[in-house]
């Protein structure tokens, strides 16, 4: 007797697995791919818009990846994000080929959404990967310094449901925010002394998601300028999580404790890389 329930019961566990592993993986897993690692375009608005794709060496089409946008700041480019010394943000190295990485570039050198038309770029491109490659679609994410952390807020706003976290590194409200009242798990970091962003604009954003994650309210402290500090407020209660820190230096992607660009020595891809991987 005992051991028929016992039986059933495994069986259903599995069953409750296998579902759930099945609702996250997108259209393209167990497919051959047609995309490749490398440039590629898609028109939006008449419009013909670029993107590097980046797939995992050795990748297994039966395994559903994370899926990681790549945004670049003001007079950057997809490339800058790609093939710079810290290739998206970091996070590439330490991914080890557990990610599909995408850097777009954005009109202009820069994300100033008009019409909602850089929106409508990203989701194309995230339809076109779920449909060909096989992604985990509850590990969805985008990270971006200055005005790419503008565009993944913007993203957030607008398409909360279709990501699990965003990352904004020196942000500001530059892309618009259609929506904006959706739950999101948030990154978020900031320097006291930047002197492009002024901290209040990125304060602005955090509060955003303080409020749309139902966070409990707490004071969030900020170094003082020229400590070499950085403070970081994990808040409580909410339904995503929500970190948000504040560095003793300017307008900086990938600071150091004493507020230098520090590339991959900084803080800033591993804590972005915990932050993230705690959805596995």
């Amino acid at each position: 007797m005992f051991r028929s329930i016992s039986s059933f019961a495994l069986g259903v566990l599995i069953l409750v697995v296998f579902l759930n592993s099945v609702h996250a993986a997108t259209t393209g897993c167990g497919k051959t791919p047609t995309l490749k690692s490398g440039n590629q375009t898609t028109t939006i608005n008449g419009k013909q818009r670029k993107w590097i794709l980046r797939i995992p060496d050795n990748y297994n089409s039966t395994r559903p990846y994370r899926f990681i946008f790549g945004l670049h700041w003001l007079t950057g480019s997809m490339t800058s994000v790609d093939t710079g010394s810290t290739p998206y943000y970091g996070l590439k190295a330490l991914a080890q080929n557990s990610a599909i990485f995408v850097a777009p570039d954005g009109l202009n050198n820069g994300w100033a959404n008009s019409g909602g038309e850089d929106i409508t770029f990203l989701d194309t491109i995230r339809q076109q990967i779920d449909n060909d490659l096989c992604v985990n679609e509850k590990l969805r994410f985008s990270l971006g310094f200055s005005y790419g952390g503008a565009m993944s807020f913007s993203l957030a706003c607008s398409k909360a449901k279709d990501f699990r976290a965003i990352a904004v590194l020196s942000g500001a409200t530059l892309s618009g925010c259609s929506g904006g009242n959706d739950p999101i798990a948030y990154y978020g970091q900031h320097g006291v002394k930047d002197s492009v962003l002024p901290i209040d604009l990125g304060r602005q954003i955090r509060d955003r998601f303080v409020k749309n994650n139902g966070c409990q309210a707490k004071t969030a402290p900020e170094p003082a300028k020229n400590s070499k500090q950085r403070i970081t407020t994990v808040y409580d209660g909410c339904k995503y999580p929500t970190q948000y820190t504040a560095f003793d230096g300017d307008h900086l992607p990938l600071p150091d404790d004493a507020g230098n660009d520090a590339g991959a020595n900084s803080f800033t891809p591993a804590e972005v890389w915990k932050f993230f991987q705690q959805f596995e």
